[in-house]
Parts: structure tokens; sequence; C-alpha cells
């Protein structure tokens, strides 16, 4: 166990997005705002590269489709290490302190895809990493969500393991457990709200909730402790007591959804870094808890699924601006601080031509086809854009969809129906802001092919949204 250690916040780096920072930034960015964590989606060498002789402890992560090589083959596992771990442990002097097998894949609306596999393929690589000489410097965990184990009448010493599931948790535990790994754990009190229309809200933050719940003597006023504590009687239930926690990403969304907004965002992620700094633990376990936020930077190409609100998780915003002021209790109480060096492209939006008629019977399919290419979540009820007309929904449509093709004119060339300009159409004094995107070139620019794997059905329900004002 491992609780008198002072944690230092982290982070979650994911890089589904059109024009991703340069790594370099973001590790700059990382290491100025005082943070000590970072865990990846995957193992990007270019991002390992960048993380060499940083001090910033890193977990790397192996995606929920590779899981299945892993299991059936160890000389697999053993590449994979030797690529992905060992290679930037020894020649690049990256502090790689753990590998996650696999992201949620025990999540109920997966279907068990991945129920057969996860387990065989973190043994893999757990001998994988013995092999190579790294067992006791690097850890295996799996990031589950925190549906794996639930509780009756919302009392967390109700708690254990998910029925299904049950024998299979026990198990990975105590391979965890056993190997000195931990409890990996994603919590998200703002998808609790999302799910349930009921649920109080206040309930979700750390800042008073008026009907607390009273467990046997622990009171429970706000649902991160509640949902940490039931996880801990679980484990407790099947003799894991002191199994060390990590919460593998936390966070509140700022945009496409009516409670993601940047004052909500705030309000959590503030409430949460005050909740955890003074190391006071939650009733089930005082002293530090082990967490990264999720998460850093927001991400435009990631799926739609559940909700509009998946591409606005970042406390920054795509280009490493700083959404509101957040004090990481690692930056001297001072607020975050943005990314330098960034590169814009020229100062010019495509928007909807003056003289263009909102009769035009191709209005809608370019902005259906804009949208399906590009992202419009900013867009519809109760989002940051939700108060723009009729003929501003167009143009940001036509500018998400401009920006993210690098202001190609070919790109703001709808029909009869739209101009360039070099006016900023962002209403004044709002939340609402028409992008500009980011240069991405040189060999740090992975670019995703986004244009081709964003759900398009969801996305129509965005634009027939937009349009139902015109």
């Amino acid at each position: 166990m491992v609780l008198g250690k002072v944690y230092g916040i982290g982070a979650n780096w994911g890089t589904q997005a059109t024009h991703p920072l340069p790594p370099n930034i973001v590790v700059k960015l990382l290491k100025d705002n005082g943070i000590q964590k970072v865990k990846l989606f995957d193992a990007d060498s270019e991002i390992l590269k960048a993380l060499s002789g940083s001090g910033i402890e890193v977990m790397v992560g192996i995606p929920n489709e590779m899981l299945w090589i892993l299991a059936n083959s160890m000389g697999a596992a053993e590449k994979w290490v030797e690529k992905n771990v060992s290679s930037h442990v020894s020649s690049n002097s990256v502090d790689i302190k753990y590998v996650a097998v696999g992201n949620e894949p025990f999540l109920a609306q997966l279907n068990g895809t991945f129920l057969s596999t996860t387990f065989p393929a973190l043994q893999n690589i757990q001998a994988a990493l013995i092999k190579a000489g790294l067992g006791n410097r690097v850890k295996v965990t799996i990031p589950l969500n925190a549906d794996v184990y639930q509780s009756s009448n919302e009392k967390p010493s109700t708690g254990d393991f998910r029925q299904d599931i049950h024998d299979l948790m026990v198990n990975i535990v105590k391979f965890l457990n056993d190997n000195g790994g931990a409890f990996t754990v994603n919590i998200y009190p703002f998808i609790s709200l999302y799910n349930d229309p009921n649920f109080p809200a206040d309930y979700a933050f750390f800042d008073g909730y008026s009907s607390p719940i009273d467990d046997n003597g622990k009171i429970y006023n706000n649902v991160f402790d509640a949902n940490h504590d039931t996880l801990l009687w679980a484990l407790q239930k099947n003799g894991f007591p002191n199994m060390s926690i990590i919460i593998g990403e936390i966070g509140w969304p700022t945009d496409g959804d009516t409670n993601a907004n940047l004052k909500a965002a705030q309000r959590f992620n503030q409430g949460f870094m005050t909740h955890i700094s003074g190391g006071k633990g939650t009733p089930m376990r005082p002293g530090p808890i082990d967490a990264y936020l999720f998460s850093l930077i927001d991400e435009d190409a990631k799926s739609i699924q559940p909700g509009n609100f998946e591409r606005h998780w970042g406390i920054y915003y795509f280009d490493g601006t700083p959404k509101y002021n957040l004090s990481l209790g690692s930056n001297n109480g001072g607020g975050l601080v943005p990314a330098t060096g960034v590169r814009y492209l020229a100062r010019q939006w495509c928007v909807l031509s003056p003289s263009a008629s909102l009769d035009n019977p191709q209005l809608a399919d370019s902005v259906g086809y804009a949208c399906s290419h590009a992202d419009c979540t900013s867009l519809g009820h109760g989002t940051s854009c939700s108060d723009l007309d009729s003929r501003g929904n167009v143009s940001y449509a036509f500018n998400s969809y401009y920006q993210e093709n690098d202001q190609q004119s070919s790109a703001c060339k709808f029909p009869n129906l739209s101009m360039i300009t070099n006016t900023d159409p962002s209403p004044p004094g709002g939340t609402c802001k028409f992008k500009i995107m980011i240069q991405a070139s040189g060999p740090n620019s992975h670019r995703s092919n986004a244009f081709t794997t964003k759900p398009v059905n969801v996305m129509f329900l965005v634009i027939i949204s937009l349009l139902s004002v015109l």
C-alpha cells in the first residue's frame, strides 16, 4: 500500500483530434502547469520521445482492439513491450510507470466483446515485462469504468462487483495485487447527471449537498466519495482491503450538453482539486488520492457516443488555450498556463454569404455535409453556440469544415452560399467561438482520418436541430 505518498495530479492526453498539438508543445504545457503524470491511450512513439527526460511519469495504453492478439500470442506481447516500453525506458529515459491494458473493456454496452481476452492479455504483458527485466519498475493495470461494481440503495457498504463478471473481476484483482499493480477506475459524476434527469445535481459536485447519505455513520455529501468507497467495499468483501486505487479519469465537459458548460466544469474540477489537495481522502480511506484529470485538451475527432459533450472534456481548448481559471495545486495556486509556440492558420473564416438565401434548396444538404465531415457539437440546445440565429448556425457549420480542411479554398465553395471573410464572425462577449485552426505540419502532425470515421447518423441529429429554426 502507498497511502503515505503525496500524489501529484495527472492528466489524460488524448490525441483523437484533426489537428493535434505537437507533442513537444504539450510536454512543455504539462511541465509549465506542474502536471507530474500523464496517461496515454496508446504508445505513440513521437509522444514518448517528447516525454524523454521530462521527469513526467507515464502510463502507456493498449487499445482494446489489440487485446485479442496479445491474449493469444506471448510473442506479440513481448514485441509490444520491447517496442513501446523497453526501448523508451532504456534509450529515451521515459519514466513509464504503468501499462494500461485495454480501456474500459468491460463496459456493459460492449456486450462482452473483450471479456475473454482482457485478462489473458494482462497476464501476457506482465510476463513480458518480467522477461524484459522491468517487472519491478513498470506495473500493469486495466482502466475500468465504474460500472464493473454496483451497490443497492446507493450505500457504499452494499457494494460488490457486477454479478455477470464477479469471478473474472476477483481473478483480475488478485493478479494485480500479487504483482504490485493497482486498480484503475474511471469515475464520472457528469455521466450520472446526464443519464438520470432525477439525479440530484449538487450531489455531483463538492460544495454542499443538502441530503447527504449516512452509511453506518460514514457521511457522503458527494457522489465521487460514495462511488470510490463502493469500490473499496467491493475490494474488501473479496479479500483485498488494501488494494491501491488509481482514479484513471475524472472531469467535466464544457460543451455539447445543457449541463456541460464552463461554469459547471470549473465548479467540478476546482472542487475536486480542493477536495483531494489536503490528503483527506474519502470516508473509507483517508489519505492522498492518485488521480488523472480527464482530460487535458479537447479532441474534435472523438466519437460522439454517448453524447456531443465527448469532444469537450479538456481543461484546454484544441489549441492549448485554458478554458477557465483552475488551480491544480501543483502550479503554485495560479491559474492554468497556456501552451506556447502554437502556430495558427490565417485569420480568415468561411461563412454564409450575406447575399445567400435561407430558402436555397441546397442549404440543408450543404450544412449536412459540413457537419458530417467536421465538428458541429457546439451547436444545438444548451450548447455554447445555442444563441446563434439561423444564419449564424450555417456559418458555424461552414467554418468548422473549412478550418478542419486547413482553410483550403475548395472547402469554402458551398454553391452560391459561402464566402471567405477576414472579420471574426464570433458573437462578441459570449462563449461561442468560430475557431481558427492550428497548423499541423511536420513529423509531429499525425493527423487523424477523422473525416471518414465520425458517426454521421448522430451528427445529423445536430443538423436537424440546427436547421429547425430556418
